[in-house]
């Protein structure tokens, strides 16, 4: 079946949510801060103007039904991809038919790229110039942030419209809409629901509103009618049909709780951090986005303050990776309250900044004579040899910086936790070999 088939779509074995899909611009629910009259969206799927772009948001907001209505008002062709499912070779026939169609009869291809964050940067790159020329148009569909999960050359080309969930009357409106509708709803039936209910299935759906509508196809096609035959769906019927509250994110939200979860961490907070890792997950977030965090805070906030959280966090993420949810979860909580309980130190990042600025600043100097290679670099011999440190115990006082960098310091070690012993060390080697 083609989903962008209106007709095939109202078939009787079609979901509600699909029989519902709006035909007309008219009639799409919700995102009022991208439809509206005289909209830039609006005003392109009207002209036929529509250049490449990506609709990124929650489920059941309204992304597919935006590429339906594009479908049925351009002029041009319309091929639709999974990109789970699909691949370059896929892409590259599209492509070459969308040239040859250009060609022959000045006709646009619309390519339309269901989850599309899931393309790797090899098959983004193979449309790349085919957007860049004209020779198809390309139309995203992801509940990612494009942002984060998709590559920066594809992002650059397209005009992104974030979707937002809707709002719990846009939900009512919805549904109400399918209950009148004789056509594709239930509005044949001798069907009654209560506002209660129309309220619960708002609140459980949480801006969903294909969630919604599932949840009121089960609740109509489940409950018996009576003996005047007249089905009633109340807030009893409907706790049943739709009972649990989808949790969503939109991206503000998706960078605050992340940065919440960081702070939480950085903080030694643990049942903070795992709250906000959790309710990300919830959120739909992949926990690998969560660990590859973790691994820059295990380094940044860490450090060598405990060298075992870096190596425990990446052991945890490949053990999620091999055992996957619910198991590997067990994984991400250990490390998460590793990284929380470990003593801090921010001593890596503070030496990684500063030797980055005294390389951006001033790195062009040369390399002391007496560490240089001898055998490959220049002739000219150092007054002073290379000192190996082995015969002298392993350590020897010499200059290892450029001339004028002598005395630069970029790593200072704190007093918390391992780092402490090395701070000792330090001193240690300095007093007893660096005289």
């Amino acid at each position: 079946m083609d989903l962008f088939d209106l007709t095939n779509n109202k078939s009787i074995s079609a979901p509600l949510a699909d029989k519902m899909r709006p035909q007309k611009l008219s009639d799409f629910i919700g995102q009022s801060h991208l439809i509206y009259p005289g909209s830039l969206l609006e005003r392109a799927i009207k002209a036929d103007k529509l250049g490449s772009c990506i609709f990124f948001g929650p489920p059941g907001t309204g992304k597919t039904t935006l590429a339906s209505l594009i479908a049925h008002t351009t002029s041009g062709a319309f091929v639709k991809l999974n990109a789970v499912s699909s691949g370059v070779a896929d892409a590259k026939k599209v492509i070459e038919e969308a040239k040859e169609r250009l060609k022959l009869y000045g006709k646009k291809t619309y390519l339309l790229l269901d989850e599309c964050h899931r393309w790797n940067k090899a098959q983004s790159d193979c449309v790349l110039s085919a957007i860049e020329d004209g020779s198809i148009i390309f139309i995203g569909s992801t509940t990612e942030n494009p942002y984060i999960s998709m590559t920066r050359a594809i992002v650059s080309r397209c005009r992104v419209f974030e979707l937002k969930s809707l709002k719990d009357d846009d939900v009512k409106r919805g549904l109400k809409r399918a209950v009148e509708d004789k056509e594709n709803g239930f509005g044949r039936m001798k069907l009654t629901v209560t506002d209660e209910a129309y309220a619960h299935f708002a609140w459980g759906a949480s801006g969903d509103l294909r969630n919604a509508l599932n949840g009121l196809e089960l609740a109509v096609l489940t409950t018996p009618p009576d003996s005047e035959g007249n089905i009633v769906v109340d807030k009893q019927v409907a706790e049943q049909s739709i009972q649990k509250k989808t949790v969503s994110v939109d991206e503000s939200t998706y960078f605050d709780m992340l940065s919440a979860f960081c702070k939480s961490l950085r903080g030694s907070d643990s049942d903070a951090a795992l709250y906000w890792a959790f309710r990300l997950i919830a959120s739909g977030l992949d926990p690998l986005i969560i660990f590859r965090r973790m691994i820059a805070h295990a380094s940044e906030d860490v450090g060598l303050a405990n060298n075992q959280a870096l190596i425990l966090t990446v052991s945890a993420m490949n053990a999620y990776e091999k055992v996957g949810p619910p198991e590997g979860f067990l994984a991400l909580t250990h490390a998460i309250i590793c990284i929380c309980t470990s003593p801090k130190s921010n001593s890596v990042v503070c030496a990684m900044d500063s030797v980055r600025q005294a390389v951006e600043e001033n790195g062009a100097y040369y390399v002391p004579l007496h560490l240089r290679n001898t055998d490959f670099s220049t002739l000219d011999k150092s007054d002073v040899p290379y000192i190996y440190p082995h015969e002298f115990g392993g350590y020897a006082k010499q200059q290892y910086l450029p001339d004028e960098l002598v005395g630069a310091k970029f790593y200072s070690p704190s007093d918390n936790g391992d780092e402490k012993q090395i701070k000792e060390f330090l001193e240690y080697i300095k007093t007893h070999f660096y005289k």
